[in-house]
């Protein structure tokens, strides 16, 4: 690379905004990004991040300035123009062809061939190659469907790579990946950024900001708060930058007393993903499942409000014994659960979020919906829970993902629900929106209620619960109480080591 190069910018942003009716969702960002660094844009949900993201991949047009690539001001001619220009976008949900190889996503729309003459040997041959680079060592022509979310994720790092891109935008890379699996993400992080690429990433967890930025620019209300190295501010300088206020607590858990049990569940098992697991939840417990992906802890929660029937097994809500043949049987018992996927299986996205919160209990009148009761609803639980829509009959696709994950639990609070679970509830969700969840969910417990939280990231679990459950291989390999929390004991039990120290329950 050459002295000229360093100084010439990857990316250039210049008074760049974009607005769309009633909103202005990035204003006058003016930003410039050198080649090889790894930039973080950090912000509160609905903050702009994305948005900003987009303008750059030619997703969407500015409203107001514009954009240089490599020191040239382009034209917005859509994203495949971006891509020839070497700007590639990994967004949170994969744009994979699943039901094509591998090799064939790689070269969609550039395959190697002559005279209009596809070589799929060649395609291969350069598929292996690009693989390699991103340390994947799978077959090209598997198809895309039979991958994991961490193959698929790396696939679409080997597409950046086969556009020769100059400038990748990951946004919540790590959002389904497990520590380990993040942690060799950030190895081809850094490994692409010595190689001169500028790597635009955007995340809300605090811990990955500090461990692969260089710089972090946060952002507010659609504008840039601040641009900072990263090494020049600490965690809580940086929240409050984020949001723009003290976040005394990010998990303000009021300890109690818990009370008599409320959920018993009993040698529940569903094939071989969930086998013979039994537990109880007490009034006023937040109770944690921890657990490697594959453990079994959603499939554990989805068996017991009714989303995938038990093969065998009991469910008791206060010493009453419920038979549970599908969702409406556990709503209508008392049993709520936020799903850990929102988009696909907790929200109808074409609904309003008025008709998305009341989607569990109807009001009512004279046989009819009652639409004004519906919007009095919505608009509650909007303020309530800080929602940012103005109208509460927008689309809920179009809200960001942690306004989404509100919608959900006001449902939940709709419907009174006594039982609640809690399946990766922080993923997606800025540290201000994650402390206000937080914060329900130790309300709903105050309340005397029973609450399940399913977290993969074990600081939410080691200062939100009072006892840990453990799963592996579809059952519970121990418990931890609030005495004996630590990492290392949670990750000896989901991971079956044998360096466990005493006072846990193996099974």
């Amino acid at each position: 690379m050459t002295s000229t190069d360093q100084l010439r910018p990857a990316v250039a942003l210049h008074g760049v905004g974009k607005s769309f009716p009633g909103v202005v969702a990035v204003s006058d960002v003016t930003l410039s990004i050198p080649p090889g660094e790894v930039h973080v844009f950090a912000g509160e949900n609905g903050a702009g991040k994305s948005t900003l993201m987009k303008l750059i991949a030619q997703v969407e047009p500015p409203s107001t300035g514009y954009v240089e690539l490599d020191g040239v001001r382009v034209e917005h001619h859509g994203p495949g123009a971006a891509r020839r220009l070497g700007v590639s976008m990994v967004h949170q949900e994969f744009a994979l062809a699943p039901d094509l190889s591998v090799a064939e996503n790689l070269f969609i729309g550039h395959e190697p061939g002559r005279g209009g003459w596809i070589s799929r040997s060649a395609e291969r041959r350069a598929a292996r190659d690009l693989l390699a680079e991103v340390g994947l060592d799978i077959d090209p022509g598997r198809r895309v469907a039979q991958l994991s979310t961490a193959e698929q994720q790396r696939v679409e790092l080997a597409k950046a790579l086969a556009v020769q891109a100059k400038v990748l935008i990951l946004d919540e890379p790590t959002a389904s990946l497990t520590e380990g699996e993040a942690e060799e993400l950030f190895g081809i992080v850094r490994d692409l950024t010595a190689r001169g690429i500028a790597v635009l990433y955007i995340s809300h967890r605090l811990d990955e900001i500090f461990e692969i930025g260089d710089r972090v620019t946060v952002m507010r209300d659609g504008a840039v708060v601040a641009t900072r190295p990263v090494a020049d501010l600490d965690e809580a300088q940086l929240v409050q930058l984020m949001v723009g206020r003290d976040v005394a607590n990010l998990y303000p858990r009021t300890y109690q007393e818990p009370g008599a049990v409320r959920l018993r569940v009993s040698g529940l098992t569903r094939g071989d993903a969930v086998r013979d697991v039994s537990f109880e939840v007490r009034a006023g417990e937040i109770v944690g499942l921890a657990g490697l992906v594959g453990a079994g802890r959603t499939e554990l929660a989805r068996a017991v409000f009714g989303a995938e029937l038990p093969d065998a097994g009991t469910v008791e809500l206060d010493g009453r014994p419920l038979r549970i043949r599908g969702p409406a049987d556990a709503i209508a018992a008392g049993i709520g659960y936020l799903t850990e996927s929102r988009k696909t299986d907790g929200l109808a996205l074409q609904l309003g979020v008025d008709k998305n919160i009341t989607l569990a209990k109807l009001p009512m009148r004279a046989g009819l919906i009652d639409l004004a009761a519906e919007r009095r609803i919505a608009e509650r639980e909007r303020d309530g829970l800080r929602i940012r829509v103005p109208w509460v009959g927008r689309p809920v696709r179009q809200l960001s993902g942690g306004n989404q994950q509100k919608v959900i639990l006001a449902r939940w609070l709709e419907t009174g629900a006594e039982v609640l679970f809690f399946d990766e509830p922080g993923r997606g969700m800025d540290v201000g929106a994650k402390s206000e969840m937080f914060q329900q969910m130790d309300s709903l417990a105050a309340r005397g209620a029973a609450v399940v939280l399913i977290s993969s990231y074990l600081p939410e679990l080691l200062n939100m619960c009072d006892r840990i459950l453990v799963m592996r291989g579809g059952r519970i390999t121990g418990e931890v109480g609030r005495a004996e929390f630590s990492e290392e004991r949670v990750v000896a039990l989901a991971t079956g080591a044998r360096n466990v120290e005493n006072g846990g329950k193996n099974g």
